[in-house]
């Protein structure tokens, strides 16, 4: 995955038993409320249909940082929780709690992330590692609920990624 000239996210590993898949040997997450965080890589690290992931950071993946307006006009900027190819293709995931999918910041970062995904996927196939990108807003029941039937994650990011539908010139999601 490459972006203006950044190639941390080049390194992702392929599926190595040694390391896994993750393209750091340690990976951080909040020490509050961070155990939806956790369990998504923790699941990543053993599901074989994950072929590589990365949590984001914030001063190391500059590019994953996405522009929005926030509820009160003003702008700020979002990074996204995780990259992971999955399945052929590569998600940004964004992990919630349930209570926070309806949030109206929310909802505005999630309209820019899937503009960021639209944009990236509008670019040659070879300057976006070969793959449809695609943002994934990923509730904990959702998640969990997967999970604990066995599902895979690739079938989950595919099954909730967000697509924009077009309607009257207005952008809605559709899943």
């Amino acid at each position: 995955m490459r972006d203006a000239g950044h190639t941390h996210a080049d390194r992702l590993l392929a599926r190595d038993k040694s390391r896994g898949v993750s393209a750091y040997l340690r990976l951080p997450y909040p020490s509050r409320n961070g155990g939806l965080e956790l369990a998504f890589m923790e699941t990543c690290e053993r599901d074989a249909s994950v072929e590589a992931f990365c949590k984001i950071n914030e001063q190391k993946h500059t590019f994953a940082r996405l522009r929005y307006i926030k509820e009160d006009g003003l702008p700020a900027f979002y990074s996204p929780d995780f990259f992971v190819r999955a399945g052929g293709a590569i998600y940004l995931v964004e992990t919630k709690a349930q209570g926070q999918l309806t949030s109206p910041n929310v909802l505005r970062k999630r309209k820019a992330a899937v503009s960021w995904c639209d944009r990236i996927n509008a670019l040659p196939p070879e300057q976006r590692s070969d793959s449809e990108w695609h943002y994934v807003l990923l509730g904990e029941d959702t998640f969990y609920g997967w999970r604990d039937k066995g599902g895979s994650i690739a079938d989950l990011l595919a099954y909730a990624r967000l697509r924009p539908v077009e309607d009257k010139g207005q952008a809605k999601f559709a899943f």
